[in-house]
């Protein structure tokens, strides 16, 4: 089963929230690193009166990690969206997580360059596809910096 997400609804955080954000990521930031061995999960415990007060609960570390990261950018003033790796995105959303027009994503599908399916006549991007797109673009502007760098030093640009 394939759920088309919607990330038009992307809320910034208030300055409150950013500033609670950022109190409750240094409070449990130092949960991470009391261990000397890297534990698989990390216990928290409930506060609040009757019997959850008692119970502890594991979560993966993994996720804690992810949660501290989720808290940080909040602190920062950034929204922040969860997408599951198979998700299938629409053209739109594609085009907004990669910061191009619409008609470029277009050209991109037409070209080859990003895989795609066809739900109707709607295309549907997979985010496992767009991020490797985008792993594969950093890559080559990486490249291409490089080589500019190494010709400017070569001509003696002074920069």
């Amino acid at each position: 089963m394939s759920a088309v997400l919607n990330l038009s609804e992307v809320v910034r955080p208030s300055e409150a929230e950013a500033r609670q954000a950022a109190h409750a990521a240094r409070a449990l930031a130092p949960f991470l690193g009391r261990s000397k061995r890297r534990s698989p999960e990390i216990t928290v415990r409930p506060e609040g009166g009757g019997a959850a007060e008692q119970e502890s609960i594991s979560v993966p570390r993994e996720a804690f990690e992810l949660f501290l990261k989720i808290l940080e950018q909040m602190a920062l003033g950034n929204a922040v969206t969860v997408v599951p790796i198979h998700a299938e995105l629409t053209t739109q959303e594609a085009a907004n997580l990669l910061n191009v027009s619409r008609p470029f994503l277009i050209g991109l599908l037409d070209q080859g360059k990003i895989p795609f399916h066809k739900v109707g006549t709607h295309r549907r991007i997979r985010f496992k596809d767009l991020l490797e797109y985008k792993r594969q673009e950093e890559q080559r502007q990486e490249q291409v910096l490089d080589e500019l760098a190494a010709e400017a030093q070569k001509l003696d640009l002074g920069y």
